[in-house]
């Protein structure tokens, strides 16, 4: 079975030119769209695939009605591979039906390999020019080293509790005590419990 897929970018541009090629082609359903190539919530794109099953053609009008990038293309391309689907794009000749065409999908993958390789090669460069620098990967501190050195002198004091050093600082309790590399048993936390029958504020501990 043929599934054909059709789209335009924006609501005032029509359809028909697709349509049309794509019932010509013998198409038994098609599936539209009005939205930009670069979006990944395509309605019509989500009916398409849900509709076909292994050893059925998807097939477009033109190549970049799938996606803007090629990456989005190396992405799809690869999908429907896996799931047995067969592509097509009458424009550009390629129907992965055929030999020729099944040579798109080998070089599709291929430069899907080579994109991840890119990716791997450049982040291993940064975290090796970070490092050179006396960085280390991950994420950035919420808190420099001023701030921790007057979180602890603050939590030197008995009567100030972790939560209060927090809201000072501006970040969560979790956050101060990772930053500190405590757990919150490790820091003493207080609490004050409400007067009763005219008894000042009393002060106790608990485990944080």
């Amino acid at each position: 079975m043929i599934i054909g897929y059709a789209r335009v970018s924006t609501s005032d541009q029509r359809l028909d030119l697709q349509v049309d090629a794509l019932t010509k082609a013998g198409c038994y359903r098609i599936f539209t769209d009005h939205a930009s190539g670069g979006r990944g919530d395509r309605v019509g794109m989500t009916d398409a695939l849900s509709h076909l099953r292994a050893g059925d053609t998807l097939m477009v009008w033109k190549l970049d009605r799938l996606g803007r990038s090629v990456r989005q293309l190396v992405e799809f391309t690869a999908q429907l591979e896996k799931r047995g689907i067969q592509f097509a794009s009458l424009t550009d000749g390629i129907d992965t039906g055929s030999s020729a065409g099944r040579f798109f999908f080998h070089v599709m993958a291929a430069m899907a390999e080579m994109e991840r390789d890119l990716v791997r090669e450049r982040t291993v460069a940064g975290l090796a020019a970070a490092k050179a620098r006396g960085r280390l990967g991950g994420r950035p501190a919420k808190l420099t080293s001023q701030q921790l050195g007057h979180a602890k002198r603050l939590l030197a004091d008995p009567e100030t509790t972790g939560a209060e050093v927090a809201n000072t600082l501006g970040v969560a309790r979790s956050t101060l005590y990772r930053s500190l590399g405590k757990a919150p048993t490790d820091l003493r936390k207080r609490y004050r419990r409400p007067a009763k029958d005219g008894v000042g504020p009393v002060r106790g501990s608990a485990s944080g």
